[in-house]
């Protein structure tokens, strides 16, 4: 026995664990987190020339670094601004005045000088940039400005002070209609006047420094001050899109579903410890590194963690236990035919290496469309599965075939098979001619013959969705239930101390000229509301809203999102065109790998488990958000996964007839007997990536629940059909069209004397 290798593998996993230990606690407190998990404000912006301009584009670039300019205005730390084409999104976690926020990004920032007719007399193109700065006259806070162009300055201001009223009007971003008369009316008044300033000019200034005094405080001369400085906009936003989290909301959200993320994780690592033994312990410690390397990998890449972001981690758990379950299998398979264990080691761990690449690149192909033809969270959604996924094969193939590598090598486990999650009762003794017999609960289940019942269950579901989408339909309700991120609108959340009535909250909203579609409450004593609304509300009523709720309910906190038709329309559109080419691109590649039997039977069965997620909504009503095309697209990478591991049994099993094509009853074997050997591993697998879905069902944020039940819903029809659709279906079209199969490549016969195989010996 070589001892030096248990030694490596000890120090090892001692090392990991400290990692880990060390790590976690870093890793977690640097995410950067998002809206939903830290509450703030998000929107985004339709950016256009200014009217009569000559110019046709914006410089989509210098308009985020003007935003950007104003955004550093409000002292947010780590805002997020993206460019989306001819539009711009700016993401601000942990914001607290959003309608602040609202009025100082979309400030043009454009002063001006009038006289009281409302004639234009100067531009800021008579100042210096970044000329402004606070100053004080007489207790009062003042704002300085430097004038570049003092001739013109003087010139204006001379002929000015030959005028009745001698006055000049300071206004910031004028905006047609509006006239000095009626605004200094209110001076008097709470709001105040819209112009800064109304200064009697009594000669020419001929002056580098001009002082403009209003009625504001410190803190709102400051933020003029730095409006001034960021530059005035050439160009023209228009609000499509905006979104308000409480941070009251966003902190219990990341918490529980925090929580229920490392229940979820410790039932799969008991699960594989308790069916894999050394294997699993040593894909638990593996779980546990790579859940770390991918929460610091995704922040150095600056990503915003969000929840749907989270449940794809989660949902990166079972894919990197996918890729050991894999490994464990075949080198179970190998000890039950008699193998020695470090053969069996090293020929399973051969044997699986091009199933896992084959099954993970599927779900690498579902995450890149998602990256790339998504937006926002479902962007973070898709990096996020993208370098699970990436991370989940690397360490599969580095430290878990390392770390149990040290062992088998070690000679330890030569008479210790059962360490592998294996009966040694079970194994033939291959120098007597045994052969493993099946002793699994399905050895005689004829999946095949079977497979009718659950095809019936499965067009039973989509009948009655498709039913329902009619009677919708016809109704008048819509044929889905559609948020308003598709069907434009807007949502306000509140989260009171107090329990919440939805039909008082409707005669509220009526009495405030809102007509809400839906009130869902939920929260232990009903104390989060959320209410729907159809109709996109306009700033006004938003403030209105907000008022009347924080004067009516005591510590109450209002968020609330907006979607215009634009943007709803355009998620409906790429929602389609995502799942178009991902089953396109999966059928490409699969049909490269296997054959395009192998590729039409998979697709149909990610077509079939879309439609039962679809039918699922449409028939329980539960809403259709973003968040649920991104539990599509990962269904179609997911159940792919698992219907290439059975692919990957079948093209095995077809090899074994050489060049001859097999018949009407083999096929049937073939089907049966691949299924029998993967069932196993499909369920095991389906197993450690639903528990974390349940986990988070129960114990995680009310606010992704539609987004797990879709989840759920997709993970277990993805099972079914991996296993009694895809398969099946590719038994008819073999037979149908008699697709020949790759003949198993004979070895090369190599020059001298063989080595005689003596099984069980030197096998």
């Amino acid at each position: 026995m070589n001892k030096k290798r248990l030694v490596v593998f000890l120090v090892s996993v001692i090392a990991i664990l400290g990692i880990v230990g060390v790590s976690t606690k870093p890793a977690i407190d640097n995410m950067n987190l998002g809206l939903d998990l830290k509450g703030g404000f998000e929107i985004l912006y339709e950016v256009s020339p200014l009217e009569g301009s000559e110019t046709k584009d914006v410089d989509m670039a210098a308009v985020a670094s003007s935003v950007s300019k104003r955004v550093n205005v409000l002292g947010v730390s780590e805002p997020d601004i993206t460019v989306e084409g001819n539009r711009i999104r700016v993401q601000l976690a942990g914001v607290k005045d959003n309608e602040q926020a609202r009025d100082v990004i979309s400030s043009s920032a454009v002063l001006s000088f009038r006289d009281t007719s409302d004639n234009l007399l100067m531009d800021a193109t008579v100042l210096k940039d970044g000329g402004a700065s606070l100053g004080f006259n007489e207790g009062k806070a003042i704002v300085n400005l430097k004038i570049a162009d003092t001739a013109k300055f003087y010139e204006v201001t001379s002929a000015l002070s030959k005028t009745t009223d001698k006055l000049m009007v300071t206004w910031l971003d004028y905006q047609e209609g509006q006239r000095y008369a009626e605004e200094a009316n209110k001076a008097a008044t709470e709001d105040g006047p819209a112009y800064i300033s109304a200064a009697t000019v009594s000669e020419g200034l001929n002056s580098e420094t001009v002082m403009i005094s209003g009625n504001f405080t410190e803190d709102e001369a400051q933020e003029l001050v730095d409006l001034l400085n960021s530059g005035s906009l050439n160009f023209q936003m228009k609000e499509i899109y905006s979104n308000v989290v409480s941070p009251n909301l966003g902190v219990g959200a990341f918490e529980s579903t925090m929580l229920a993320g490392g229940i979820g994780i410790l039932a799969i690592a008991v699960l594989l410890m308790v069916l894999y033994r050394l294997c699993g312990f040593i894909s638990a410690i593996s779980v546990a590194i790579y859940l770390v390397s991918t929460l610091a990998l995704y922040t150095l890449l600056g990503g915003v963690f969000t929840l749907s972001g989270i449940a794809a981690l989660v949902l990166g758990v079972g894919m990197a236990v996918d890729s050991s379950v894999i490994t464990f299998e075949r080198i179970k398979d190998s000890l039950y035919a008699g193998r020695s264990v470090k053969n069996a080691f090293k020929e399973g761990s051969h044997n699986s290496l091009s199933t896992i690449l084959d099954s993970q690149i599927t779900t690498m192909i579902a995450a890149l469309i998602l990256y790339i033809f998504g937006t926002g969270s479902v962007k973070g959604f898709a990096t996020m599965l993208l370098i699970s996924t990436i991370l989940a094969v690397v360490f599969n193939v580095t430290l878990v075939r390392f770390l149990l590598g040290q062992v088998v090598k070690s000679g330890y486990l030569d008479n210790k098979k059962s360490w592998f999650g294996i009966k040694e009762n079970y194994i033939p003794n291959v120098q007597k001619g045994e052969k493993y017999e099946d002793h699994s609960p399905w050895k005689n289940f004829d999946f095949v013959g079977k497979a009718k019942y659950f095809i019936a269950i499965s067009v039973t579901i989509m009948i009655i969705g498709v039913g329902t989408m009619g009677f919708n339909g016809i109704k008048g309700d819509g044929i889905f239930n559609f948020g308003i991120d598709f069907s434009s609108g807007s949502r306000i959340t509140m989260e009171s101390k107090t329990t919440l009535k939805a039909d008082t909250l409707q005669k509220e909203f009526e009495k405030l000229g809102v007509e809400p579609s839906d009130i869902t409450l939920s929260g232990e004593k009903n104390e989060v509301a959320s209410v729907t609304i159809k109709k996109a509300i306009t700033e006004e009523q938003r403030e209105k809203i907000t008022d009347y709720m924080n004067e009516t309910y005591k510590d109450v906190e209002v968020s609330d999102s907006t979607v215009s038709p634009v943007v709803g329309r355009e998620l409906v559109k790429n929602a389609i065109i995502m799942s178009i080419l991902s089953w396109v691109a999966i059928l490409i590649y699969v049909s490269i790998r296997f054959k395009w039997d192998f590729a039409v039977s998979g697709i149909a069965a990610l077509v079939h488990d879309v439609f039962v997620i679809l039918a699922v909504f449409a028939f329980t009503r539960m809403e259709i958000t973003t968040d649920i095309i991104a539990v599509l697209l990962t269904i179609i990478g997911y159940s792919i996964n698992d219907s290439i591991v059975i692919f990957d049994r079948m093209r095995d099993n077809l090899k074994g007839y050489g060049r001859k094509q097999p018949s009407q009853e083999q096929l049937r074997d073939i089907v049966n007997v691949s299924l029998r050997e993967t069932f196993g591993r499909s369920i095991v697998t389906a197993s450690t990536t639903i528990l974390p879905v349940i986990a988070l069902l129960l114990f995680g944020s009310r606010n992704i629940f539609q987004f797990n039940i879709a989840l759920l819903v997709g993970l277990i029809g993805g099972c079914i059909s991996s296993l009694f659709i895809a398969p099946q279906l590719w038994y008819v079209l073999r037979l149908k069209f008699k697709v020949k199969h790759k003949a198993k490549k004979k070895p090369k016969k190599l020059k001298g004397p063989q080595e005689h195989i003596i099984p069980g010996v030197n096998d």
